[in-house]
């Protein structure tokens, strides 16, 4: 992995230890080094990645996940703004009629492949594994007319920087008679057409290629299928069944309390089996506690249970954690700041708690998830840095001065931590400023 120069520690001036970071991070020639070994997850920590952004600007001629049409206060679906001073004006999309400061606010697109690439280069300069590339089952036909524009933006970002990444499909809103069929359908043209099994930095694990599919056993009606059968079927093909070239080892986003089979979780006896039978579990959490103690209390209650579960069923866990959680832009009831980062304490608890436990791979949910304000890529800092309409929740909203990759610093960090390379601290190892009070800087 690449190494880093460690100012976070440093007594400097938070803008010159920046800059100091800048330079420790400049590109140089990919070596083998810093190829992210695709062949296990063991010590692996993979990020959630939605590519799922557009603006009009990007040849699809509309705004998506950013808004409900044209962006203004009222149609806003997402809450994070991302730092884009980075960005070069060929990746910037201007939002009509906002403003940040008096000047022209913007946004950007997925399907620009510079921008997936300054993602991916992002995940290298900061020593990130790789992702889970989101795919959804309701927008698979869309995708394949469409070329595939963001996956093969991302296939070549990975290239480039030597990260992995992984298909997992999220089947929310499928149709129960006919989602099996298509996920078996759409594996077979990512394998034959798209080729993504024969890309050099397709994750692996156990000799295969990996393969996620999230949301069977949710106990929604928005997540088929309801007979537990039908699911453990799904999972046998992918694994056995298939013709060798399409088998996997298959990785299961499940509920958070798959298994006891309650709340979020389907309470038929029948699933059991299924979790069973996945190669490995990894159960969804983001939203199911809120706080350091009940971080702490989730962890004693549920994922060190839930470890030694899948270490008598021979399967291996895979913890998910995320930095904290926002949408009262996609969901205008819900309370803003929902569930604070606290500066990354949040963040750090719970892969410390998930090491500690003894899990073996981590997933953090989500690298570019500005919606549900689970994002870790760069976001500004501080209010007066995002547009000046609308509701913005800025890196200031828990009283610290944090520069915009803060996040990806942190998860640096942890993955640091999962490779052996630090030790596991209850401490957070970076140390944030606290916010300049109100009237001296900061602005809210």
């Amino acid at each position: 992995m690449t190494k880093r120069a460690n100012v976070f520690h440093s007594r400097l001036p938070l803008s010159m230890a920046c800059a100091l970071l800048a330079v420790a991070l400049s590109p140089r020639p990919l070596g083998a080094a810093d190829r992210v070994d695709r062949s296990t997850l063991i010590n692996k920590v993979l990020l959630g990645y939605q590519g799922w952004f557009a603006c009009p600007e990007d040849g699809s001629g509309r705004w998506t996940h950013w808004s409900r049409g044209v962006p203004s206060p009222e149609t806003l679906t997402v809450d994070l703004y991302p730092d884009l001073t980075e960005f070069d004006r060929d990746e910037l999309c201007e939002v009509p009629g906002m403003t940040i400061g008096g000047k022209p606010a913007y946004l950007f697109s997925s399907r620009n492949a510079k921008t997936v690439r300054r993602h991916f280069q992002w995940m290298r300069q900061y020593g990130l594994d790789g992702v889970l590339v989101q795919r959804f089952v309701g927008t698979i036909p869309a995708k394949r007319a469409d070329g595939e524009v963001v996956l093969r933006n991302i296939m070549e970002a990975a290239r480039e920087s030597g990260r992995t990444f992984a298909i997992e499909y999220d089947i929310t809103g499928g149709d129960p008679d006919t989602f099996a069929q298509m996920l078996k359908d759409d594996w077979a043209y990512l394998v034959d057409e798209v080729k993504v099994t024969s890309h050099p930095n397709y994750q692996h694990h156990g000799g295969k290629p990996l393969l996620s599919v999230w949301g069977m056993g949710l106990n929604e009606p928005r997540h088929p299928p309801t007979d537990p059968q039908v699911a453990k079927e799904l999972i046998e093909w992918f694994k056995f069944k298939a013709a060798p070239k399409y088998r996997v080892t298959y990785m299961g986003g499940t509920p958070s309390r798959w298994r006891i089979l309650s709340n979020d979780a389907r309470p038929e006896p029948g699933w059991a089996e299924v979790y069973a039978a996945m190669d490995i579990v990894q159960p969804w959490t983001v939203g199911r506690y809120g706080t350091l103690e009940a971080a702490d209390r989730w962890n004693q209650e549920h994922v060190q249970a839930d470890l030694k579960k899948t270490t008598e069923n021979k399967q291996m866990y895979m913890p998910v954690i995320f930095p904290g959680f926002s949408w009262h832009n996609l969901r205008r009831t819900a309370k803003e700041n929902q569930i604070p980062r606290l500066g990354g304490e949040f963040l750090w608890r719970q892969a410390y708690n998930a090491k500690m436990s003894g899990a073996k791979m981590l997933k953090i949910a989500m690298f570019d998830e500005v919606d549900e304000g689970t994002a870790v890529l760069k976001v500004v800092s501080r209010r007066s840095q995002a547009p000046d309409q609308g509701f913005w929740l800025t890196l200031d909203a828990d009283g610290f001065e944090l520069p915009s990759d803060w996040y990806l610093r942190l998860a640096g960090e942890i993955t640091r931590m999962f490779h052996g390379e630090r030790l596991p601290t209850p401490a957070m190892p970076l140390r944030p400023a606290s916010a300049p009070a109100a009237g001296k800087g900061k602005s809210r």
